[in-house]
């Protein structure tokens, strides 16, 4: 190869890495955003719960609800240590454990957390604790939870906020989306949702 083909090699390999950053880089995000933007406005922009100018949080990152009278969510391992904001605020962060499965302290956890699942539910006696209130979810924010792990806190929940107990399960189906299309995935309840109809922020429609 001589000089002037080897400059005409480059020159095209140049030529098509601009054409390709521009497309790929450029062009298609703008487009995926400005459709995302027209057709799915609220995904495209977290999800974020705002009533009267109050946002109180996305509807796809759990909540760390403990409290009597609020539906738990899936345990998290949240932490705001790890990063800050360019304003030098710290910023949340959520995440898997990181803990086997088969592992003792994987067992000892659960069996923790099962023990304080059931210390706040006596009505429940030895009924099983549902998993997705003792497991921590594969990416450490999963805001939904089961029917079944909503329907064994309805009694905490109706004693603790002084509603009828069908009161609260008509909140609880309110928020739970079923599978789609009737057959795809599963039922789940979205514990923020639920919480802020449980305060009166959100109307239960």
């Amino acid at each position: 190869m001589n000089g002037t083909s080897a400059v005409r090699s480059a020159l095209s390999a140049l030529a098509l890495f601009a054409v390709v950053t521009v497309l790929c880089g450029v062009l298609y995000p703008l487009a995926v955003t400005g459709v995302a933007q027209v057709a799915f406005p609220a995904q495209a922009n977290g999800s974020i719960i705002e009533v009267d100018g109050v946002k109180y949080g996305s509807a796809l990152v759990g909540q760390p609800f403990r409290d009597e009278g609020h539906l738990w969510g899936r345990p998290t391992e949240a932490t705001a240590a790890a990063f800050v904001g360019d304003d030098g605020a710290p910023l949340l962060w959520y995440g898997p454990e990181n803990v086997s499965p088969a592992s003792d302290a994987f067992a000892a956890r659960v069996a923790e957390r099962v023990e304080a699942v059931r210390a706040a539910h006596p009505d429940q006696g030895d009924a099983p604790v549902p998993s997705d209130l003792v497991t921590v979810s594969g990416s450490g924010f999963d805001p939904d939870i089961s029917p079944a792990a909503a329907e064994y806190q309805v009694g905490r929940i109706a004693r603790a906020t002084g509603r009828d107990e069908a009161e609260v399960r008509g909140i609880i189906h309110a928020c739970t989306e079923k599978p789609l299309l009737g057959a795809v995935g599963c039922a789940r309840v979205n514990v923020l949702k639920a919480n802020l109809m449980l305060d009166g922020i959100l109307e239960n429609s």
